[in-house]
């Protein structure tokens, strides 16, 4: 048997010579505006079958932020019949979100879903703002 003694062309040592040309693809939802609060469909209709339970004609969904919880400021959710004086009203799916201004600023660009899972928590923040969260995620520190 003969030994050949292997060299690879100069190319193959080269790792970016072979990285396929292929188009990024993000794969993450879309990035909420900083300047809005989104509701997501599921967490939407879960507020909408809470507020028809309890005979709710008209409302909508007071978020705010209060001192308190483990981790500095505590989420705070509110099936109301309407706006306060102060309030940004924002419009998702049939729902209108009240935010009173002072909480607004700690709640621009978040999401605010539903999960029901095995796991499941209730609703759901996900809040760019939010420097630390607690385990359970109804605190944050911004």
């Amino acid at each position: 048997m003969q030994l050949r003694e292997y060299a690879p062309e100069p190319d193959l040592l080269n790792r970016d010579a072979y990285r396929p040309e292929v188009p990024l693809v993000s794969t993450s939802k879309p990035a909420i505006p900083a300047n809005t609060i989104y509701i997501t469909e599921k967490a939407a209709s879960k507020v909408k079958q809470y507020a028809l339970r309890d005979d709710m004609e008209t409302f909508g969904l007071k978020v705010a932020v209060k001192g308190g919880g483990c981790s500095g400021l505590e989420y705070v959710l509110d099936i109301v019949a309407g706006p306060q004086d102060d309030d940004k009203i924002i419009k998702h799916h049939g729902l209108e979100l009240y935010v009173p201004k002072k909480s607004y600023i700690f709640l621009a660009g978040t999401e605010l879903d539903f999960s029901d899972g095995l796991n499941g928590k209730g609703f759901v923040f996900t809040n760019p703002n939010a420097t630390r969260t607690c385990g359970c995620g109804d605190s944050f520190s911004a």
